[in-house]
């Protein structure tokens, strides 16, 4: 059972039992926080179930929503901004809605970066490169996933490194330049292999196959 639930039960027997009802007030916010963090877990969840599918679940953006507002209650600057990051995704990736996900992904790098998240900011870069590459800004996009990735790398998120450089390598064949883009995968598919990321394997090689590279 999770430590917060243990609290609040024993919270209430203090309350109830010892006539101490101050303590009440610290296990309502343990148990938003808990909300919040469930929620967050949840859309999570349905988001990889998306992925896999294709197929959105209504619920998704909800659950994603009513972390946000948690958070937010709560003054948690760093979970509003992973909540926020994860609305903006939904619209981005899912409902392919750039316009309405690009001003929860500026309050998203706010907040991540206000709050020390460096995980959730190197997400909210990769999400605006994609932002700026649909829009034709090539290098606005490359700077962002350049930086993500120099993110990643100091975290050791080596799968996310990985993606990333599959990201970086569509940069380059863009600009024609299919030397660095067959560099960049490379490095992709080895990192992948190396951590275990299978699915990243897979985008590598379909990447490859996409862009042309063999």
């Amino acid at each position: 059972m999770d430590v917060r639930l243990v609290r609040a039960r024993e919270r209430y027997e203090q309350a109830v039992f010892g006539g101490d009802a101050k303590v009440l007030d610290e296990a309502e916010r343990e148990l938003t926080a808990l909300d919040a963090d469930v929620a967050l877990a949840r859309g999570r969840i349905l988001h990889a179930r998306f992925l896999d599918s294709r197929v959105e679940d209504a619920a998704e953006l909800a659950l994603f929503e009513r972390a946000a507002g948690l958070y937010r209650e709560m003054g948690d600057a760093r979970g509003e901004g992973e909540s926020l990051f994860w609305v903006g995704t939904v619209h981005q990736v899912i409902r392919q809605d750039q316009a309405t996900a690009e001003p929860f992904f500026v309050r998203a790098r706010q907040l991540a970066t206000a709050a020390g998240d460096q995980l959730t900011l190197s997400y909210v870069l990769r999400h605006l490169c994609f932002g700026e590459q649909a829009a034709g800004r090539i290098d606005a996009a490359r700077e962002l996933l350049t930086e993500s990735t120099r993110l990643r790398r100091d975290l050791e998120f080596t799968p996310g490194v990985a993606a990333n450089l599959i990201g970086l390598a569509a940069l380059a064949a863009d600009v024609g330049d299919r030397e660095a883009a067959c560099a960049l995968l490379d490095e992709a598919a080895e990192l992948a292999a190396g951590s275990g990321a299978q699915g990243i394997t897979r985008w590598a090689e379909e990447a490859r196959d996409g862009l042309g590279l063999h």
